[in-house]
């Protein structure tokens, strides 16, 4: 099917149909999942001993516990990187200022995200990881649906979700930059904070020393709650599209450190309660379905004890710095390894091949199985439940192995919007939740997000003139938080869709009838909604002009955009009846790039077709 729709993309013409004007949509809130059961999803990855996916297991295969108690499986559905669907014909180009959101690549699969940690890497090692990424991206799997971010004293999107190699090639080399961290003691060597002179100096008690640990130690309290409230940032946005996701975690020091340090007069002063957020943080990822698998962008690290920076007067016992680097070392990989364990990822550390990490992080993120069972503990006492998974005897082998998050806080689900609480449990009623109502149409419409291509179609998208305007387009409708500082440019955008993806219901009457919403949402370059228009179509055919519209649908709209080409504009058709979605997302720049769209003049004298068939 999609294969002849594709081919209908390329003779539809932007023509104009039935429009019934509706109030243009107010900004959309952050997306949001209700959760309102006390079902828990345990997404497990298996693999043999060859270390490849291990496929074809059923319900009957897995024995699933919690806290020792087994529990009976609802049900076990396995996803696989390979999609059933073939290939889709490839498009050939289409004029200037036409776009659409089909792709030859069949949609599916989890969601991948490459976030590097400029907070807590540094800038030498940021640039590692870049090269190494650019190498991944030479040689990624058709399919693979990535989003980049990046992460300092906030989020920030680098790129939104896309499986084109050159997209994605394009975002790593000019916007995957290295940048200093404003909270690191040596943001470009990345020598550690402990090896600094002052630090190595505790040991004769210097009220200096203790000065600077204790700065160090603010330091890092920081960058911890930086990089937690990046965290939930995340998953709150990421838990708006349903299935897995595998966020891939590049960072050169893993700050949430819950261990006494040692090397202070009170081992307990560097040390912060950070418990509460970090449990806050991994019940939030586990709600979304966020595996995360921490990658050491340091690579194979080496003791810096005898380094140059060291030599001399600044090297003071070398056998206890030595000691302190170890620990240092083992400490983050506890860290990485408890935040994978909590999530249901794997940590990579201790290899120069990145590349390679990326490629086994993605393969295994995109081959598992999802567990759903009801606990038989009714209780949301916020206790902490170890969930054990596997296979049944017969099944099992020394060598297959299984990786899935441990356990989760029972924390009621089912608290009122606005209490603090992040619910262990989600639900496939509550994923399917967001394929039907406005939830799942705001989630589609955001920023960055997946394009979907349940409704295929294409557009084109032309700057009115090459003039800046200071008024803006009738209808426009700006967020009052972030108002849109003129002069703008108008851009024509104008839908053509085959009436065969819209769904219509033939009545007692002979007519057809149906609707559909069209839309066009300019956000700026932090991913914050500045301007939005909305139509909402209402179909009543005759049988003639059913025929005609089985032929090709339409629509126009104008919106106004910053002159100086900065945003992104994403537009999309939902299809009222069927919820279903068909969305793109396009930069300001490319199109105000273009020549002005030739708008025909009516003919003299003549009267436009009425819209109502």
């Amino acid at each position: 099917m999609r294969r002849v729709i594709a081919s209908l993309l390329l003779l539809l013409p932007s023509s104009l149909w039935a429009q019934q004007p509706a109030p243009p949509p107010a900004p959309p809130p952050a997306p949001s999942l209700r959760v309102g059961t006390d079902l828990v999803l345990v997404d497990v990855t298996v693999r043999g001993k060859d270390g490849k996916p291990l496929h074809g297991l059923t319900a009957q295969d897995f024995l699933l516990t919690e806290d020792k108690k087994q529990q009976p499986l609802q049900h076990v559905e396995e996803h696989t990187a390979a999609s059933g669907e073939p290939m889709g014909p490839k498009l050939p180009p289409m004029p200037a200022g036409t776009f659409t959101n089909y792709t030859p690549v069949p949609q599916g699969g989890a969601l991948n995200i490459l976030l590097l940690d400029s907070l807590n890497t540094p800038m030498q090692d940021q640039s590692f990881v870049r090269y190494e990424l650019q190498q991944y991206i030479k040689h990624a799997q058709p399919g693979t649906r990535i989003a980049i971010f990046g992460l300092s004293t906030g989020l920030f999107m680098l790129q939104g979700f896309s499986s084109d190699p050159d997209v994605l090639k394009d975002a790593i080399e000019h916007k995957l930059l290295p940048r200093p961290s404003e909270l690191l003691n040596h943001p470009v060597s990345g020598q550690s904070d402990s090896n600094s002179t002052l630090a190595q100096n505790l040991s004769i008690g210097s009220s200096l020393s203790l000065f600077e640990a204790r700065s160090q130690s603010f330091r890092t309290e920081m960058r911890l709650d930086y990089t937690i409230d990046a965290f939930n940032t995340l998953a709150h946005y990421l838990s708006a599209f349903p299935g897995r996701k595998n966020l891939l975690w590049f960072s050169g020091a893993f700050p949430i450190n819950i261990l006494p340090d040692p090397l202070l007069g009170n081992p307990f002063y560097a040390m912060e309660d950070n418990n509460p957020q970090f449990r806050e943080m991994t019940n939030l990822m586990a709600r979304s379905q966020v595996a995360v698998y921490p990658i050491d962008a340091r690579g194979l690290m080496a003791d810096p004890t005898f380094s140059a920076e060291n030599s001399g007067s600044n090297l003071r016992n070398p056998g206890a710095q030595t000691m302190r680097f170890l620990q240092n070392q083992a400490d983050e990989h506890s860290t990485m390894q408890q935040l994978a364990d909590d999530t249901g990822g794997q940590a990579f550390y201790n290899t120069n091949d990145l590349s390679k990490a990326v490629q086994s992080a993605i393969e295994d993120g995109s081959n598992y199985y999802t567990l759903v069972y009801a606990p038989a503990d009714h209780r949301w006492n916020g206790a902490y439940r170890n969930i054990r998974v596997t296979l049944a005897p017969g099944v099992a082998d020394s060598d297959i192995k299984l990786n899935y998050r441990h356990g989760y806080f029972a924390d009621d689900p089912n608290k009122k919007p606005g209490q603090h609480t992040d619910a262990a449990a989600t639900t496939p009623e509550q994923v399917n939740s967001l394929s039907s109502g406005a939830a799942y149409a705001r989630a589609a419409m955001a920023h960055g997000a997946p394009t979907p291509e349940e409704l295929l179609f294409k557009a084109s998208l032309l700057p009115a003139s090459s003039v800046p305007e200071t008024a803006l387009a009738p209808r426009n409708q700006i967020d009052p938080l972030h108002p849109l500082p003129g002069p703008y440019r108008r851009v024509l955008i104008d839908f053509a869709i085959p009436g065969s993806e819209l769904a219509t219901t033939l009545g007692a009457n002979g007519r057809h009838t149906g609707a559909a919403e069209f839309s066009a949402l300019l956000y700026d370059n932090e991913g914050r909604l500045l301007n939005a228009i909305g139509e909402t179509v209402n179909m009543n055919m005759t049988a003639d002009v059913f025929a005609l519209f089985q032929q090709g649908a339409g629509a126009h709209l104008e919106l106004s955009v910053p002159a100086r080409g900065n945003g992104f504009l994403r537009i999309g058709i939902r299809d009222l009846t069927t919820n279903r979605i068909g969305a793109l997302e396009v930069p300001v720049s490319s199109i105000l790039a273009l020549p002005p769209a030739v708008v025909p003049a009516q003919p003299t004298g003549k009267t436009p077709p009425s819209s109502h068939p």
